[in-house]
């Protein structure tokens, strides 16, 4: 796992500054703390900062092929390299190293662009070729590394692992992107291929992108896989376990290759147990596995990771997480360099800081929720969907809409009686309805959140465009399965994986995720709907496969999840700080948010009329973005916009 840096003369042949590219290199120094490394030459410049893994006395970057024509910075793991090391040795290609990074360079030699269809793993690479005078990124087909890159005004393509190592060049411009804004508020972060900044964007997962010398506008990003839904065929309920444990245990296996310890995160659910049990067969020795704790048993899962631990005799290691523990809060900006208001970024930060101290590699159950419906807002969903059904729209939208504007917002009551979401969820068609349900701030809320100013910079745009974007071309239209592919293209990369990345990279850890592996990915989503959520129970198939292996309370309890205790923070130890934050100056000087609907927030949940713990985590988020990442430039910033 590494970070990659650089700088691309569009126009000609510039000589780039050496201070400057070790500069933006060494801002992601975290990713890498093992070797740094520059490649310079006219109109090009590579950086490239590395943590060893694999081939540890060879593998430094940038690295070349023979002649020194071809050149390449690369973020991330080839699983098959040693598949594709004979192959490309039968076509002529001669290697020095033992590392995936050199197969990575003659692939692109002998298939060109068509290089990422064979690779398995998780990627972000940037190659220079001297005779085509072509650069070419890719990412890997689920974005599980990050790649960024941006047109600068002076004629140079910038690229990076972390938008800091963009935003610190001297003339990149800092102007916010009021259509960012609006998607971070409705999604909690900001889903590809924008950024916060207008600047600057990212390159999608399963996305190539070919620059060549001397284009005079921007290339349109290629796309070369997607996730295909396409059916199995016949298959009964036990082959699809025997299938799944099998898959599981290859894709497992494939992630065990490291020349440094190795371990695995171990929560106590589903996921990350499955990925023990995994590794436990396939290991000789103990699995070193690494959990976090919570004082409030509400949050807490570590008795259950005890269970599993025990079962397989892992080295287990736990750390109990202060539960006031918010001193991260502003740290959180500087990791994510934009605005990201998951707020499981504490907890998870906490455990890859717990996992560094024994092991360099982790994996993680990250993925299992999309891949075999685990979320409850999948159950639900569907049974919206049989409502939705029974009524056409025409007469859901008055009906329900007027029930859902005249029902009571309810959250200090059961859930059987928390109903004004769900008629608001029915007054919409499917995706709207989804779109309404994942929502952070819902639109009525937004409406009212921010300023006519702010409105009139959308120019009409709403954040549920993302998301339509995605489902006017899903492969899929199942009303389960159209919901895991918008999850997949959305929460998936945008969320869970950012928020993994930035954790781990920020304490120098590798996190492999062997159920985002995209063949064992294309098999499930083949698979049909009902195998994955029956009789109202989410991960279905994957938990019957695994019976054999965990214990129905570590199966079919219910999913707690890594949350942090944000409303009693809010009502508590954070109150002052909110409402300086939320009412303060940095909010204030952008003229987007009302201030008189920000008093209402805060004084409704500090009175416990209303848990607006998720919405005011939203803001504190981005009022931390703004003072920790802009500063004095916050205001030029805005007025840009």
């Amino acid at each position: 796992m590494c970070g990659i840096v650089g700088l691309f003369d569009l126009k000609g042949r510039r000589e780039f500054d050496r201070g400057l590219l070790s500069h933006l290199n060494d801002l992601q120094h975290h990713r890498g703390p093992d070797e740094g490394g520059l490649h310079l030459e006219p109109g090009v410049g590579f950086g490239h900062r590395r943590l060893s893994i694999i081939d540890l006395s060879s593998g430094q970057q940038p690295m070349f092929n023979g002649d020194g024509s071809v050149v390449i910075v690369f973020n991330g793991e080839i699983y098959n390299f040693q598949e594709l090391m004979p192959e490309l040795q039968a076509l002529g290609y001669q290697f020095k190293t033992h590392s995936d990074t050199e197969v990575i360079i003659h692939a692109w030699e002998a298939w060109g662009e068509a290089c990422v269809e064979r690779l398995r793993g998780m990627f972000a690479f940037a190659i220079w070729d001297r005779k085509r005078q072509t650069l070419f990124l890719a990412r890997d087909r689920l974005g599980v590394k990050p790649l960024y890159y941006a047109w600068l005004p002076d004629g140079t393509l910038a690229f990076s692992s972390e938008l800091k190592s963009i935003s610190a060049h001297p003339v990149f411009d800092k102007t916010l992107d009021p259509m960012s804004i609006e998607d971070y508020f409705a999604y909690g972060y900001i889903p590809e291929p924008r950024t916060v900044f207008m600047g600057a964007l990212k390159l999608e997962p399963g996305h190539t992108l070919t620059v060549p010398r001397g284009c005079t506008t921007m290339p349109s990003p290629r796309e070369y896989w997607d996730i295909p839904f396409k059916p199995l065929g016949a298959i009964s309920e036990q082959e699809a376990q025997e299938e799944m444990v099998r898959r599981l245990r290859e894709s497992v296996k494939i992630r065990m290759v490291a020349e440094v310890p190795l371990g695995a995160f171990l929560s106590g659910g589903v996921d990350s147990s499955a990925v023990v049990a995994m590794m436990a067969g396939l290991s000789e020795g103990p699995v070193n596995t690494c959990s976090i704790s919570f004082g409030d048993p509400k949050f807490n899962e570590a008795e259950f990771a005890q269970q599993v631990a025990q079962r397989y005799h892992t080295n287990h290691y736990v750390e109990q997480v202060d539960p006031d523990d918010f001193s991260l809060l502003d740290k959180l900006a500087g990791m994510y360099d934009e605005p990201y208001a998951d707020s499981s970024a504490l907890p998870t930060y906490r455990v890859c800081q717990l996992a560094r101290k024994h092991v360099t590699v982790a994996l993680s159950g990250d993925g299992g929720d999309e891949n075999v419906a685990g979320y409850r807002r999948y159950r639900f969903h569907l049974g919206e969907e049989k409502l939705r059904s029974a009524l056409p729209l025409s007469v859901r939208r008055p009906l329900f809409g007027t029930l859902g504007t005249l029902y009571p917002k309810a959250d200090w009551a059961p859930r059987v009686f928390r109903a004004k979401s769900t008629f608001e969820a029915l007054a919409r068609d499917s995706v709207e309805g989804y779109f309404h349900a994942i929502s952070i701030f819902k639109t009525p809320m937004r409406a009212k959140l921010y300023t006519p100013k702010f409105m009139a910079e959308l120019g009409g745009y709403h954040a549920i465009n993302t998301m339509m974007r995605h489902a006017d071309r899903a492969p899929t239209d199942h009303p389960l399965s159209l919901v895991q592919y918008l999850d997949m293209k959305t929460y998936l990369v945008g969320d869970i994986l950012t928020k993994v990345d930035r954790a781990s990279m920020a304490n120098s850890l590798e996190v492999r995720e062997p159920l985002l592996d995209h063949q064992w990915m294309e098999w499930l989503s083949g698979l049909p709907p009902e195998l994955k959520l029956k009789g109202g129970e989410g991960k279905y198939i994957l938990k019957k496969a695994l019976e054999p292996y965990l214990p129905n309370d570590i199966l079919y309890r219910q999913k707690m999840g890594f949350a942090v205790p944000l409303a009693g923070w809010f009502r508590g130890p954070l109150k002052q700080k909110v409402r300086d934050a939320l009412l303060g100056e940095t909010l204030a000087q952008t003229g987007w948010f009302n201030r008189d609907y920000l008093l209402e927030l805060i004084t409704h949940h500090e009175k416990g009329i209303r848990d607006y713990s998720a919405p005011l985590w939203t803001l504190l988020m981005f009022e931390s973005f703004l003072r920790n990442c802009l500063g004095s430039e916050t205001r030029r910033a805005v007025e840009a916009a």
